[in-house]
């Protein structure tokens, strides 16, 4: 505490107005400070004094409440009398210290959970009396008692800031904060954003994070029809400016929302293509309006997730799943993925198998690992990383006998036979652990880094949930096209930095293919294929690592069919050759990786862009943005080397020469004016 604070530490009474106040206990009974200091002279302009007067009960709030500040407490309104205690006016006011009083015991209540919440009332008997007067004219308001005993500790002033007292959100503030939410950013982002723009050191703003997660928490507590008729209409506005977009909603029995669900044209091309293998993520729900949320996700050619389709349910049974089934093929023209990834829930589980019989259901791995330390924290205490240690080599393995070995092995370990957990798991093992999948195609969803990957951009709109309009907002701008394609841009630019490590021309090939994302893993197999051997056997080949005099992995090549496959299965659950099939094609003196096995949706250029075009909207505007790209590609492309950036040069100087002799049309002139003023 300050040494002016300190000094502060007085108690005032006016002898001339004996009312009783009792901040000891909550009852209305009062009673007088037992000590008091007599003085009616003020001692310092900002310290209240005996006979201060005040225009207003509210201006002498103002005052007392910036002394408060200053020594390091708050203050509050504690009661109000009138004239003879007979509501004829309000004629004193008592201003206590934050601190004042005590908390009451609350009744206990089975039936309702309880708030175990630590009360900072101490009984303090600090506070400010001013009473209403006549006598000098106008109705004032004059201090007829001040006591400035604390018995507990001052704030300093870089603590007393952070009391609820002087904690505000200004109107511009609010306004800003919404803004930000509607953006998708986290709440840590806004505040450093608004200290940043505010020109504050870190953690001096008038209000913390808290503060701002229970405005937006406000704003949330909003009628729940009013706002899914909001969600509906901007559903329809989005419809009447962009005739792609698609949405499919259901009414219940009194009119109001049950189900809706959404896909933007952009996330329909992009399933087209990277469709192959989807996540749907059901576990986050809107808490706001209590409503499950879906979102389904995949990985693209770059090893970025990209967004396909959104849903809100009413409730997580069969009926509903079944419905955001059918909703979400509907949306991708009946196209079903090859494998689809989700939570534990069988009701789900069901759901996809009526709908989808012919894609292959997995449990997500990142989910179900996100409950394992309130299944086995408190069972296997200290040994708990240990076991989850065991069971992600057990997880990552490639042979199904040596996982169910290692199984039983780890569970004698640990002392996990009648686990239900493990029970559970170990029942639907098939659906999760790798070495019943690696036939299936998973793109690569498994892997932790693309776990964290796929949960960030998830974030990027769940984490400053606003209202269920500016949900769909939200959305929109993670997923929006134009920054996926700069970002790939960005990418492609990359690749004359790639490093080649073997110099052989299966690698200089595929690095002019395949996008850094997926050359990096196929970088990585051809390194490790050197260290293989290979042998010949009947129907195709033996590889095993050179250190090795048993076992191996079998190879099946024909080079007349161009077909070759490994034991592995890596080909079939990445869509990247392994180091098996890499050596066997050196050694058979294959200079390129057959087309097959550089596949389209791992390719710089994932279409052509003839199939781009067929694929457009016919209108105008949308096929010039769709030339901008092309553009784009070929500026890329052309300026890799001298050869190609001249050979482009001329082309495109004929081609231009032929399009200014073609005709313009004035709609067209009109789209062209457009879209340059949205550029």
């Amino acid at each position: 505490m300050s040494e002016e604070a300190g000094s502060m530490l007085v108690v005032y009474d006016d002898p001339s107005d004996q009312h009783s106040l009792s901040l000891g206990d909550t009852s209305s009974t009062e009673e007088s400070p037992a000590e008091t200091t007599l003085s009616l002279e003020p001692t310092n302009d900002h310290i209240p004094y005996i006979g201060q007067r005040f225009p207003t009960h509210d201006s002498a709030y103002v005052f007392y409440s910036h002394f408060a500040k200053t020594c390091g407490f708050s203050i509050r309104r504690h009661r109000t009398e009138g004239k003879d205690g007979v509501g004829k006016g309000l004629t004193r006011r008592y201003f206590v210290c934050h601190r004042a009083g005590n908390t009451p015991a609350k009744s206990s209540n089975e039936t309702k959970p309880q708030r175990n919440r630590k009360s900072s009332r101490c009984a303090c008997q600090a506070y400010l009396r001013i009473s209403k007067t006549t006598e000098f004219g106008p109705p004032e308001w004059r201090v007829t008692g001040f006591a400035n005993h604390h018995n507990h500790d001052l704030l300093e002033p870089n603590q007393v800031r952070f009391l609820p007292a002087y904690r505000t959100i200004s109107d511009a503030d609010k306004n800003r904060i919404l803004m930000f939410a509607k953006t998708g950013i986290s709440v840590h982002q806004m505040i450093r954003l608004m200290e940043l723009e505010k020109c504050v050191e870190p953690g001096y703003l008038p209000f913390t994070e808290k503060d701002v997660r229970n405005l937006l928490q406000s704003f949330r507590k909003l009628d729940p029809e009013e706002e899914t008729l909001d969600l509906l209409r901007m559903c329809k506005n989005i419809k009447e400016k962009d005739p792609n977009f698609k949405f499919e909603y259901t009414l219940d029995a009194n009119n109001r929302l049950q189900n809706i669900a959404w896909s933007y044209a952009s996330s329909i091309q992009l399933y087209d293509i990277f469709g192959d293998a989807v996540v749907f993520d059901t576990t986050h729900r809107l808490t706001a309006f209590d409503m499950p949320l879906g979102i389904w996700v995949g990985i693209n050619n770059y090893g970025m997730p990209c967004f396909f389709g959104c849903v809100l349910l009413r409730d997580e049974t069969l009926r509903s799943f079944s419905w955001a089934t059918k909703a979400f093929l509907g949306f991708m023209s009946g196209k079903a993925p090859q494998t689809i990834l989700t939570d534990q829930n069988m009701c789900l589980k069901e759901a996809l198998s009526a709908e989808m019989p012919i894609t292959k259901h997995a449990f997500c791995i990142w989910m179900i690992v996100a409950k394992f330390p309130s299944w086995f924290n408190a069972v296997l205490g200290e040994r708990y990383n240990e076991w989850k240690a065991e069971f992600y080599r057990l997880y990552n393995l490639e042979s199904v006998e040596d996982f169910e070995l290692g199984w039983r092995e780890m569970v004698c370990s640990f002392g996990l036979h009648s686990n239900r957990h493990m029970l559970n798991l170990y029942s639907s093992r098939s659906l999760w652990a790798l070495p019943y999948l690696r036939s299936h195609f998973l793109a690569g969803m498994t892997t932790t880094g693309q776990s964290k990957s796929i949960n960030a951009f998830i974030q990027r709109f769940l984490s400053a949930q606003t209202r269920l309009a500016h949900f769909v907002e939200q959305v929109a701008v993670a997923v929006d096209f134009k920054d996926q394609t700069g970002e790939q841009q960005t990418m492609q630019q990359n690749l004359q930095n790639v490093c080649l490590k073997t110099g052989a021309p299966m690698e200089s090939h595929a690095a002019t293919v395949l996008t850094p994302f997926a050359f990096s893993k196929l970088q990585e197999q051809l390194v490790l294929a050197a260290h293989y051997a290979s042998f010949s056997v009947e129907d195709g080949f033996l590889v095993r690592h050179h250190t090795k005099v048993e076992g191996g992995r079998k190879v099946y090549w024909s080079s007349q069919e161009g077909v070759i496959s490994c034991s592995c299965h890596q080909f079939e659950f990445s869509g990247i050759l392994c180091r098996h099939s890499l050596r066997v094609l050196s050694t058979g003196n294959c200079f390129q990786i057959p087309d097959t096995y550089l596949p389209i949706r791992w390719r710089r250029i994932s279409v052509p862009p003839s199939k781009l075009l067929q694929n457009a909207s016919s209108d105008h505007a949308e096929r010039v943005k769709l030339f901008q790209n092309m553009v784009s590609s070929l500026i890329t492309e052309s300026a890799k080397s001298k050869e190609r950036l001249d050979v482009a040069t001329e082309q495109v100087s004929i081609l231009l020469s032929r399009i200014r002799e073609q005709p313009i049309s004035l709609q067209c002139a009109r789209d062209i004016s457009t879209i340059n003023r949205n550029l």
